[in-house]
């Protein structure tokens, strides 16, 4: 083998290996989200978080967009789409998460939100009618529902007053997330314009509304101290903008069924953190339903197939 021959695989092996540097940062960042939010709230309301992070998140999206000289959206009806993007992405699932950490354990909404690609698939093809479900879709959403279940444990006895409203609005958080997604495969496929700056744009406008929102909603005042700080600024920095970025990047890179790897990740980083970090305990029927939505994920994003019989 030639020196001239031999260059580009030793090229390859740092860029390779900086991709996968980038899924595990933005596998263990947005684990970590709520975490962060969870610490986050031990100083200001949920309103203020959702604010935070946004704020912080667009801030950072925007600095990339004007070191880099990428150019924003030309004016017109995009515009629009991204304002519902921004509502049903970041406004509505910011706060309903933040909300609900309030009396739910960081680790258990991390498992939550692992349900996002279920929600997806039901409101793609039900909703908004942008892709058909094949039976092993319909498969995976019964067993990610059935993992649901055994989380919330309706044989201990189901309470309105317990955990089971803040489990709903993770749930609803989710859908949210579902539909935003469902909803730029419909409306936005073909912007013309770089994921960056598209997501600048919404998230921006999601800020500006939150910002609104806060003195309304939210009028206590902020009690920061150093850890309160450090969560807002990791979540809203990082974990609504740089691992966006990271993510990007892997997706060009690997493909985007390789990249979604990223959400079997996420929950695992998120229980692990909540039992080191706060102390939180998980009953055995969490980690079960959470493996039950591990699989009801899998076959909703067609990554298990069923061996075919032999005639």
């Amino acid at each position: 083998m030639t020196e001239s021959s031999a260059a580009p695989r030793a090229s390859a092996a740092p860029r390779e290996g900086w991709v996968a540097t980038q899924f595990a940062l933005s596998g263990l960042v947005w684990g970590a989200s709520f975490l962060f939010i969870a610490i986050a709230l031990t100083g200001m309301t949920p309103v203020q978080v959702a604010a935070g992070r946004a704020v912080l998140g667009a801030l950072t999206l925007g600095l990339i967009v004007l070191v880099t000289r990428d150019r924003l959206p030309a004016w017109g009806r995009i515009y629009g789409h991204l304002a519902v993007v921004g509502v049903t992405f970041c406004v509505l699932p910011y706060l309903l998460f933040a909300w609900a950490q309030q009396y739910v354990a960081s680790g258990l909404a991390s498992v939550y939100n692992a349900t996002t690609p279920i929600m997806t698939a039901i409101i793609a093809s039900l909703v908004l009618r942008v892709e058909r479900l094949t039976r092993a879709q319909v498969l995976g959403i019964a067993i990610g529902i059935v993992g649901v279940i055994v989380i919330i444990g309706p044989w201990q006895g189901v309470e309105l007053g317990g955990d089971l409203v803040p489990q709903l609005a993770m749930l609803g958080a989710t859908a949210c997330y579902g539909f935003s997604l469902s909803y730029m495969r419909r409306f936005l496929t073909d912007t013309g314009v770089s994921a960056v700056s598209f997501t600048f744009v919404y998230i921006a406008i999601a800020a500006v509304l939150l910002l609104a929102l806060a003195p309304i909603a939210s009028p206590s005042p902020l009690r920061l101290d150093v850890t309160v700080v450090v969560a807002i600024v990791l979540l809203g920095a990082f974990g609504t903008g740089f691992a966006y970025v990271w993510n990007q990047n892997v997706v060009r890179a690997w493909g985007a069924t390789r990249a979604a790897t990223v959400t079997y990740i996420t929950p695992v980083v998120g229980v692990v953190l909540g039992i080191l970090v706060l102390g939180e305990v998980l009953v055995w029927n969490e980690p079960v339903g959470a493996l039950l939505v591990i699989v009801g994920v899998l076959l909703a994003q067609r990554r298990l197939r069923w061996p075919r019989r032999v005639g």
